[in-house]
């Protein structure tokens, strides 16, 4: 096995200026990236730190005790970010997914979520509010959520073991905790629930199997995610990836699956239903299968850095317009003018790479830092 170099780098400090366009470009709902990729998802991140330690995300080596977090100043205010959104949402945006970091360590986010739960697309609809967490304090935030205007949580859970979980997390914190808060989400209407299993093999692929029996016939939506090759701190290797199809045929063999339609335009699982119609899964395959053709997402740091894809090398800094007096329809052709020239596509890029050469060039910003 070759040795893993886990370089120590700060990726957030990589942007660039966001200029004004000299002509402004209005909101109609329909703004379109340079492939003609329409904008209608924004994934917030709220905080770049989390109570886990998961090796394919923000591994001890470097996320230790001496890391330095951004400071309160630097992240964006509940205002702020509900502003961004509001301009978002008049250029198409119909979903906005809260995520972290773990999410729930921002302190009173469910008045960030009432403020977002308040906006409208251009038409007068509300947005689909959701959010992603890995759990541990859902069980105590769930009922507030959900009164302030959430609709969906989707839960990360490595595994059913106690043992693999534990290891898996790096805090040694344990799996019943994260069931009880899938549980009292489902109590307090936030679904349907979706939970997103990260698949590394020889790590937790035993689990695959066991969580399928678990989540079959219950309501929650099961989706196993490969092994990414984000940001430079994971260790990302070629070999630890489980193809989704690997992963379906596991489970096919013991509970019979058919193929299902898309939910919606753009949607990153491939869906399966069971053949006897007690639920389905999905599997996310962003390293053996690119579905950059219909990618429709943009992610907002917490800092206000906006992202054009999960993969990019830096970010567009919209935080110098926000505090530096720009007006709204400023800020507006701004956020137009740069997905306007949106040409992202690294996971279709990637198969055009020597094997390994993806998980060892331009450095790539940290999914913690950004959310999935």
């Amino acid at each position: 096995m070759s040795e893993r170099v886990i370089p120590l780098i700060d990726q957030r400090l990589r942007s660039r200026a966001v200029a004004v366009p000299a002509r402004a470009i209005a909101a109609t709902g329909l703004l379109g990236d340079a492939l003609g990729r329409p904008l209608r998802d924004l994934r917030i991140s709220v905080t770049d730190r989390c109570n886990f330690r998961c090796s394919y995300c923000m591994p001890k080596e470097v996320f230790d005790k001496d890391y330095q977090y951004l400071p309160h100043s630097a992240l964006l205010s509940f205002e702020e970010i509900t502003r961004v959104a509001r301009l978002f949402a008049a250029h198409g945006v119909q979903k906005i997914r809260l995520t972290g970091g773990e999410p729930l360590l921002r302190k009173n986010l469910e008045i960030l979520v009432e403020q977002l739960a308040a906006l409208r697309t251009p038409e007068g609809r509300p947005l689909d509010i959701t959010l992603t967490t890995n759990g541990s304090l859902l069980k105590k935030k769930a009922a507030q959520l959900k009164a302030a205007g959430l609709q969906r949580v989707t839960v990360s859970l490595d595994g059913l073991d106690d043992a693999v979980f534990r290891a898996m997390n790096d805090v040694d914190f344990p799996v019943a905790d994260v069931l009880e808060g899938i549980a009292a989400a489902r109590a307090a209407g936030l679904g349907p629930i979706k939970v997103n299993m990260v698949v590394k093999r020889g790590t937790n692929d035993d689990q695959i199997l066991p969580m399928a029996r678990h989540f079959k016939g219950t309501g929650v939506v099961l989706r196993f995610i490969e092994y990414m090759d984000v940001g430079a701190t994971n260790g990302w290797r070629m070999d630890e990836v489980l193809p989704s199809a690997d992963v379906v045929q596991r489970i096919a063999r013991e509970l019979p699956l058919v193929p299902l339609e898309p939910s919606a335009p753009g949607e990153t699982a491939e869906r399966w239903g069971y053949a006897d119609g007690s639920g389905e899964i999905g599997v996310i395959s962003s390293v053996t299968q690119a579905f950059c053709g219909d990618c429709n997402r943009a992610r907002l740091s917490t800092e206000g850095q906006l992202y054009l894809c999960l993969f990019a090398s830096e970010g567009h800094d919209l935080r110098h317009l926000i505090r530096g007096g720009a007006s709204d329809d400023e800020l507006s052709s701004a956020i137009a003018s740069v997905w306007q020239q949106r040409s992202d596509r690294y996971s279709e890029l990637r198969a055009t790479l020597p094997p390994d050469a993806a998980g060892s060039g331009q450095r790539r910003v940290e999914m913690s830092y950004i959310g999935g």
